[in-house]
């Protein structure tokens, strides 16, 4: 019987903007965002973290935008508003060129520099502020958190839900079943996330969408549950996916998970051929935990000794 651990779950509206800048102290943070194809939406994502915590409060110290092969103005839309880009297809590249959310936010973490880093989507409509200060809360204010998960509210269609369906057919079950230490996780699958470099660094990074839980539960298992905190982020409306594009990003949710089990469970690659669609290859590949890497290792050589 695993031992359960009081998750500790937070409210954003808990964080006023000037208690977390005088809790941060000589603290840098990070806020990265992986983007592929996102024009639409980057630009202003960027605008509002740059306009109120970055000049307004300087709670955050830099914006990074991983351009993860876009083929759109993602890249350009995101530097007129002040953001650093990455361009995923040049950043480690002797590692692989990789596509994908998990290698995305890998390369993110090697090229920003905040003590502190908090990751989220390109994709969202409604961004607010809050959704960063809301996940720096914990971390400033309590030197025992070592990862912060966002969850929130996702209107689809008028109607008021929680987690998406990826998350409470596989995930969620998942979790409570193989992992009930983090089974009090709402949205293990949410992109808006956040951590000690000295944590995130230590961990592998799933490439594709398997990477959201690999994180977690790696750090549970690495550091343990209790370094684990939530905070509930309010609303967020993104695009809603159809069906047949839920289904490798359940398989890879899956994949990873069950690897973490010890089972022997989930091959490292297989093919999901759906009726009437063409076949997709699942192939399981992570990047290895940054602070292993000579390339990390010389950029935080005074941190690392």
């Amino acid at each position: 019987m695993v031992a359960m651990t009081e998750l500790r779950t937070h409210t954003a509206s808990e964080f006023a903007l000037n208690d977390l800048l005088a809790a941060k102290g000589t603290t840098t943070v990070s806020v990265c965002i992986p983007a592929r194809n996102e024009e639409s939406t980057v630009g202003q994502i960027v605008e509002r973290i740059r306009t109120k915590l970055v000049e307004g409060h300087g709670l955050v110290d830099e914006i990074v935008v991983v351009d993860d092969h876009s083929t759109d103005r993602t890249a350009e839309v995101a530097a007129n508003e002040g953001a650093i880009i990455v361009d995923a297809s040049t950043t480690l590249a002797d590692y692989g060129p990789g596509h994908g959310k998990g290698e995305a936010l890998w390369k993110s973490l090697f090229a920003s520099t905040g003590d502190i880093v908090v990751w989220c989507d390109a994709d969202v409509r409604d961004f607010n502020t809050w959704f960063v200060s809301g996940l720096l809360g914990p971390l400033l204010s309590s030197p025992d958190i070592g990862f912060v998960k966002g969850f929130y509210e996702r209107p689809v269609d008028g109607q008021v839900r929680g987690g998406g369906r990826v998350t409470e057919l596989v995930a969620r079950p998942l979790l409570t079943m193989c992992f009930p230490e983090l089974g009090d996780i709402v949205q293990p699958l949410s992109g808006e996330y956040g951590g000690r470099r000295s944590v995130l660094e230590a961990v592998p990074f799933v490439e594709g969408y398997g990477v959201d839980i690999a994180m977690l539960i790696d750090i549970a298992t690495k550091f343990g549950a209790s370094s684990i905190a939530q905070v509930d982020l309010g609303e967020r409306i993104h695009r809603n996916r159809p069906l047949h594009e839920l289904s490798p990003m359940a398989a890879q949710v899956m994949q990873a998970a069950l690897r973490r089990t010890g089972t022997g469970l989930a091959p490292d690659h297989f093919t999901l051929a759906p009726p009437d669609l063409e076949a997709i290859d699942i192939v399981y590949r992570e990047r290895p935990a940054l602070v292993t890497l000579p390339e990390y290792r010389a950029l935080h050589s005074d941190r690392l000794r």
